[in-house]
């Protein structure tokens, strides 16, 4: 019999509507002790299922407020169990007082996730799908909730699932054949299980390239804006972050250190710091900003890196250009407004992402947003597929595409049934997991 727990299932701060969980084999009674209904006829023990009361939740000391009662009879419930929801107004004294006397009446406090995995132990959620919860919940973008949905739904536990049961068929020809020697049972040929085994590697490999365009969608990205002084990074972090966050004047070296913002470009959440302009210099302090600006720019995972178009190249840009990692930098060609005297071609030969922008005007952060969302794989994903969510998935899909390489090279290398069926037997475990 599982203990009755509840929980307050909105956020603790002063709100139009607040709700109470209360979930368990007692739920029903524990509410009713604190649950008294306008109409008496309409009782919490006497309701079916889908069903709500209005009325008046009260303890010891008297009526704490309104409220609505809504019954969720077992097994049609989110955790599987008898379930009512109390709905009072958001205040946080009042979600407190009436938890408290929840508890009195015999309701234990909810652990962290303990809803959910009590959905999952009940056969509710399957594993992905009760990961993907808090995923959903702490979605920051459209994207991002639509792809936590589409595992919610169940999305990724069946594109493994049409892996494994392809796995499985192709493990019991094998076995038919490798287990009744005598029984005159042909060989299988080899082709075929060549193209099954070569498909579920794609799809492996496929799920396997969503993480860490997922994982940016859920967490964010460390981005450090770079350059010169008086290229224009602090206009570009004032655009981004909606307001004025970074002091911007005519005179290099305004910026000596880093000033940080967490913005919203497009679907994707930047942890963005702007950094003072890199370049030698006798004062000690912009020296101690500079130095932090490289550390910056040696530790972030997408750096913007700001050009003057209206300038040539000094000698630091192209110090910059040279350092500068390939695989995750924008170049940005900023103060197109103005006469342009850059020399491009050193910098897009080293970055297959270079963006023209006037920062101060907003011109070009379009296209700015576009190069973000294809640098971290972002305009791969697509709202209606999975997303692997977890290093849990990550390294299930992982062993599972391993052990089916391994099975793939057996079958082309020419070994026996019996060697390629002992990798598929290892797939087929790995999937399971």
């Amino acid at each position: 019999m599982a203990r009755v727990i509840a929980a307050i299932s909105t956020p603790t701060a002063p709100a139009g509507l607040g709700v109470i969980r209360i979930s368990g084999d007692g739920a029903v009674a524990v509410a009713d002790a604190v649950f008294t209904p306008v109409d008496e006829t309409r009782r919490l023990p006497t309701l079916g299922g889908y069903r709500a009361a209005y009325g008046r939740v009260a303890d010891a000391d008297g009526v704490i407020d309104d409220c609505v009662a809504l019954v969720f009879r077992a097994p049609h419930s989110y955790t599987g169990e008898d379930v009512v929801e109390l709905s009072c107004h958001g205040g946080t004294y009042l979600l407190q007082r009436t938890l408290r006397a929840l508890f009195a009446a015999g309701a234990e406090p909810a652990a962290a996730g303990e809803f959910t995995r009590r959905a999952f132990v009940n056969g509710k959620l399957d594993l992905t799908q009760a990961e993907s919860v808090m995923n959903l919940i702490a979605a920051n973008g459209r994207l991002a909730a639509r792809t936590a949905l589409a595992v919610r739904e169940g999305a990724l536990y069946r594109k493994l699932t049409d892996i494994k049961e392809s796995l499985i068929a192709l493990q019991a020809q094998f076995s038919a054949f490798i287990d009744y020697p005598d029984d005159d049972i042909p060989e299988p040929d080899r082709e075929t299980p060549k193209a099954e085994l070569t498909g579920a590697l794609s799809r492996l490999q496929q799920l396997l390239h969503t993480y860490d365009a997922g994982r940016v969608l859920r967490e964010g990205v460390d981005t450090a804006i770079i350059g010169s002084p008086n290229v224009g990074k602090s206009t570009v972090m004032n655009l981004l972050s909606g307001c004025e966050r970074s002091i911007v004047t005519p005179i290099a070296g305004t910026t000596r250190d880093v000033v940080e913002e967490t913005v919203r470009v497009g679907e994707v959440c930047l942890r963005l710091a702007d950094t003072a302009g890199i370049r030698e210099t006798e004062d000690t302090v912009e020296a101690l900003g500079v130095e932090r600006s490289e550390h910056r720019m040696d530790t972030a995972a997408l750096i913007l890196a700001v050009f003057d178009a209206s300038q040539p190249l000094s000698a630091a840009d192209y110090t910059l250009i040279d350092r500068l990692p390939k695989e995750h930098t924008i170049a940005i060609l900023n103060k197109q407004d103005l006469e342009k005297r850059i020399e491009e071609t050193p910098i897009r030969e080293k970055f297959t992402q270079v963006v023209e922008m006037q920062a101060m005007s907003g011109a070009g952060l379009s296209a700015l947003t576009t190069a973000i969302h294809a640098l971290v794989g972002v305009d791969r994903l697509n709202e209606a597929e999975p997303v692997l969510a977890t290093e849990r998935q990550r390294l299930c899909v992982s062993r599972t595409a391993d052990c089916v390489k391994e099975a793939l090279t057996a079958l082309q290398d020419g070994m026996t049934l019996d060697a390629v069926s002992v990798s598929i037997d290892g797939a087929i475990g790995a999937v399971l997991e």
